[in-house]
């Protein structure tokens, strides 16, 4: 047995998908909770459309940007903020850097009993805008591995981490 939210079906937007699954996470993690969007499925069945989205339709992880740098503008306190984006993904059991100057690298997990688990050499960026995070995201998406299935001709052969 499970359970789930929300079911949607083909005349389903990218904005409906957004306001009811996606808006309340990224509003708690403003508030300081910690929160993950996770898109599972099989190949072919619009994972990647549905989190980045393409043209002018935006998937979940740009309307995310999108919500963090507005809360940010609209802060009235003297809170200052950093915000840091990386970009890996996990492909035939490599971790490989997304944005580095050689996103082919194979890269490691290690663990620190304070902190926790974490991607040795795993390049961190510093983002001041929309523009400027939405230009990791594509940089990333060029660096994926993507092959051919019978169920998709550009399908990416990986699991990414945003």
């Amino acid at each position: 047995m499970f359970t789930f939210d929300h079911a949607y079906d083909c005349n389903s937007c990218q904005e409906d998908i957004f306001d009811e699954c996606a808006q309340p996470l990224v509003q708690n993690v403003m508030e300081g909770y910690n929160g993950t969007i996770f898109a599972y499925g099989q190949t072919g069945t619009g994972k990647t459309h549905t989190m980045t989205g393409q043209h002018d339709q935006l998937g979940i992880v740009p309307r995310a940007f999108t919500q963090i740098f507005a809360e940010i503008g609209n802060e009235s306190s003297e809170c200052k903020y950093l915000l840091r984006a990386s970009y890996l993904e996990i492909y035939n059991e490599d971790i490989r850097d997304l944005l580095s100057k050689d996103p082919k690298k194979k890269l490691y997990l290690h663990e620190k009993p304070a902190t926790g688990v974490y991607v040795k050499q795993l390049s961190v960026h510093v983002v001041k805008d929309v523009d400027s995070i939405n230009k990791l995201l594509d940089v990333g998406m060029k660096n994926r591995a993507v092959g051919s299935t019978k169920m998709n001709d550009v399908s990416s052969r990986s699991h990414a981490l945003f």
